[in-house]
């Protein structure tokens, strides 16, 4: 099980408004320190930490932050309308985008799903493979 996934970013402001502008919608709240931006899950009475937990932060080393070629971060949303929603949000709130929401011929028949970047340049994917819904043709 994924603990945790943290990205690295040099303006923790830009990258605050991007993920805020996605992650709330996705049940994750936001805790913010000097060290930087901490999304977290709720946790129900009883129940412990709900995983995986997403930070942004500057990178230890102190050194620029840098997105990792071929890594990718995937939320998962609950219809293909909030993938669009979200992706849409994401862009106004200084993304880039990386594929706009759809099917995709090479993965499943419900796999709905939408990419970006993130100001940094960590790319993300948004998704949804909600079985209440229409599948691809």
């Amino acid at each position: 099980m994924i603990a945790y996934v943290t990205v690295g970013a040099d303006d923790i402001a830009r990258a605050k408004q991007f993920y805020s502008a996605i992650l709330p919608a996705l049940d994750y709240t936001l805790e913010e320190s000097p060290e930087g931006l901490s999304y977290t899950l709720p946790v129900k009475s009883g129940q412990s930490a709900v995983q995986p937990e997403f930070y942004v932060k500057p990178p230890f080393d102190g050194n620029t932050a840098s997105a990792g070629n071929g890594a990718m971060i995937a939320f998962e949303a609950r219809s293909q309308q909030q993938v669009r929603d979200l992706h849409a949000a994401a862009l106004a709130a200084g993304g880039t985008d990386e594929g706009q929401p759809g099917f995709r011929a090479s993965y499943g028949p419900r796999f709905y799903v939408g990419y970006l970047r993130d100001p940094q340049g960590n790319k993300i994917a948004l998704f949804s493979s909600n079985p209440d819904e229409p599948g691809r043709d």
